[in-house]
């Protein structure tokens, strides 16, 4: 839960530091401004199972409708707005407190990164963070880790962190997440015998 605060208030640090232009500059999320990711982040946090359900309803019984009626439901804020939700909300509520705050740290760094790399803004993220990401996504089945990386074994070059067997895919620790995550480019940045069978794989290469 900690690090899940930690993560968002650096975030929250960067969004205070962003132009008009920027919150409204695309990210890695396909169709997603940064306002976007932005609300989605903080989306769930007050959602109850009874709230889910019904925002479940609106999204016409479809999982991946959940998330956009999150940022349409946001579509009116302004930026200022925006930025003092997310400050209240530094500390994962509702649906994001499971597992101790693992789902939003989870969520809460890989959609910093969406942000960030679109707009050349990179930063070295704390260790701990990224291998609890790292391990947490590739068993999510929120996330496309696992069909990405099936027969394939991932090696972090600059964080002692690896999983799975098979042909090796090597490169930076953020770099494989985003890889492993389907975020679009990323898997150019890697290396190793695997990297062409999981770029392959990736659903926006």
């Amino acid at each position: 839960m900690q690090m899940a605060h930690d993560e968002r208030a650096e975030l929250a640090d960067l969004l205070d530091s962003l132009a008009d232009d920027q919150w409204n500059a695309a990210s890695l999320c396909d169709r997603w401004r940064v306002r976007d990711v932005v609300a989605h982040v903080i989306s769930y946090d007050d959602l109850t199972v009874t709230g889910l359900v019904r925002t479940l309803a609106r999204a016409r019984l479809r999982l991946s409708g959940i998330n956009a009626v999150g940022v349409s439901d946001a579509a009116s804020l302004t930026t200022d707005q925006l930025r003092s939700r997310f400050r209240a909300h530094l500390t994962p509520a509702g649906l994001t407190r499971a597992f101790n705050g693992g789902i939003g740290l989870v969520d809460g760094l890989i959609h910093h990164q969406d942000i960030r790399r679109p707009l050349n803004l990179p930063r070295t993220i704390p260790p701990d963070r990224l291998r609890f990401v790292l391990d947490f996504a590739v068993r999510s089945p929120a996330l496309p880790a696992r069909r990405l990386t099936r027969g394939l074994r991932l090696v972090a070059t600059d964080l002692d962190w690896s999983t799975g067997r098979g042909p090796e895919v090597h490169g930076p620790a953020e770099s494989l997440l985003m890889a492993i995550s389907g975020r679009r480019g990323v898997s150019e940045e890697l290396s190793g015998d695997g990297q062409q069978k999981l770029r392959a794989r990736s659903p926006l290469r």
